[in-house]
């Protein structure tokens, strides 16, 4: 064997200047990757919430009876995102960022698409569960494609649109689900989701060029192998193919977030704390099906309940105020962003130390007297029939709360795992995942023995 054998001839880029470095794109090349992403993660979150405010129109025309088909039908979803993130976790490190959001992208069109031809509640929530898994990778990669094009201060503003559409989602998926319900059919919830994802796969397949340097950098070594052809001798490799992803590198990859979720109490509590958030913004159907929330499921879940039964608006109208949340989620994101790092490093300066996490929790001290104040303000002016302004107000500080919580902990995950942060990202959302999935079922039972205005002030 001769030495070029031995040592085959490495592919790395050729300098920090290499065009073929995603970093080193055009900006207009870089934003376009971001704005497709953000609006495919925009659209999964909405249709996670889309069809609830016609959750009990899909069970009528089905002819389920069961309690549990209303709420399950929206948090079916989520169940559909904690499979991806426990056995396909890892798949984009073979077939790169690119073509795995496009594979999850079409499966979710698919199965979307057929959830508006669903003739039993059976095969609605079948279609349900595997579109969630469709609809679910791009929220697991959205991320880390941003991460991959973006760098330093330059990442401000992109990561400002992606967040901005997961906090959007959760607001524009009732309204229009509302507005669609009252003015066509439910099945057209999943035809225009259907339609405007097709929109973004089309954008995906001319636009969306890999970001994953381990799959760009293999390409360019088969170029040079196959430009070499007539060298014998000469092998390219990238480094990743010095230590070669095996089966045994895989399966690390798959299992070490579900090994941390299991083993870590950190994980654990943190999932539990971000699955109750979650939980407090995602279910928007019982109490709009004239059913009654938990608190778990009291701010989504109760919006079209309070301003339909209470205020005696329209479905249409009733959902705008949705608005009044969403106004306390970006609120809230705005409000982290500008303290918590300011509040990091006087702690720090403080205490004589620049490496301990914790200094990002005390922020959920005030967060959570937000979510509490806001709760009972919303509760007080239902049960006293106070102007609607009010009900509204509370939702924005209930909103702001939710927001300041959930960045604060996921900062806090970011900077305790360090080195694994992708990881233990990934095992809390499995469990917040699993357990956002599980709550709402609950809701129907608790129905025979809460009513609706204790429901917001427990």
């Amino acid at each position: 064997m001769t030495s070029t054998e031995e040592k085959p001839i490495v592919v790395s880029w050729e300098g920090d200047d290499d065009p073929e470095n995603p970093r080193n794109w055009s900006r207009t090349q870089k934003w376009i990757v971001t704005g497709l992403i953000s609006v495919n993660v925009m659209l999964s979150h909405i249709s996670s919430t889309m069809i609830a405010p016609a959750a009990r129109n899909v069970a009528m025309d089905l002819g389920s009876t069961t309690p549990i088909f209303e709420p399950l039908l929206t948090s079916i979803f989520f169940l559909g995102h904690a499979f991806v993130l426990s056995y396909f976790g890892a798949i984009f490190y073979v077939c790169g960022h690119s073509r795995t959001v496009q594979l999850g992208n079409m499966f979710y069109i698919i199965f979307n698409l057929v959830c508006a031809f669903a003739k039993t509640p059976d095969q609605m929530l079948w279609f349900r569960f595997l579109a969630g898994i469709g609809g679910s990778v791009p929220l697991s990669l959205g991320g880390r494609v941003i991460n991959s094009c973006w760098s330093g201060k330059d990442l401000n503003g992109p990561k400002h649109l992606y967040t901005l559409a997961l906090l959007l989602a959760p607001i524009v998926g009732p309204i229009a689900g509302a507005w669609i319900t009252m003015k066509t059919t439910w099945r057209w919830i999943f035809w225009t989701t259907s339609i405007a994802s097709t929109l973004i796969q089309v954008g995906h397949f001319f636009w969306l060029r890999e970001t994953f340097a381990p799959i760009i950098l293999a390409r360019k070594a088969k170029r040079l192998q196959n430009a070499s052809s007539g060298e014998e001798n000469v092998r390219y490799v990238t480094s990743n193919q010095q230590n070669p992803f095996n089966d045994s590198v895989y399966k690390f990859l798959l299992l070490y977030p579900v090994c941390l979720l299991v083993t870590e109490p950190i994980i654990q509590l943190t999932g539990i704390y971000l699955a109750y958030m979650a939980d407090l913004l995602y279910f928007p159907q019982s109490c709009f099906l004239g059913h009654i929330s938990d608190i778990l499921t009291v701010i989504l879940t109760s919006i079209p309940g309070i301003f339909v039964g209470v205020y005696h608006e329209s479905i249409g109208i009733a959902g705008l105020h949705y608005i009044a949340f969403g106004i306390g989620l970006y609120g809230g994101a705005q409000i982290a962003n500008a303290i918590q790092d300011n509040l990091y490093r006087r702690l720090s300066a403080h205490y004589g130390t620049d490496d301990c996490p914790e200094f990002r929790i005390p922020l959920m001290l005030p967060a959570t007297l937000f979510v509490a104040t806001g709760l009972l303000i919303a509760g007080w002016s239902v049960s006293s029939g106070v102007y609607w302004v009010v009900t509204d107000i509370g939702f924005v500080i209930t909103g702001i709360g939710i927001t300041v919580n959930w960045q604060t902990m996921q900062r806090y995950i970011m900077y305790t795992y360090a080195v694994r942060t992708s990881s233990a990202l990934e095992g809390v959302s499995i469990l917040r995942s699993v357990v956002a999935f599980a709550l709402p079922l609950c809701s129907p039972s608790l129905s025979a023995i809460m009513i609706f205005r204790t429901s917001f002030k427990t």
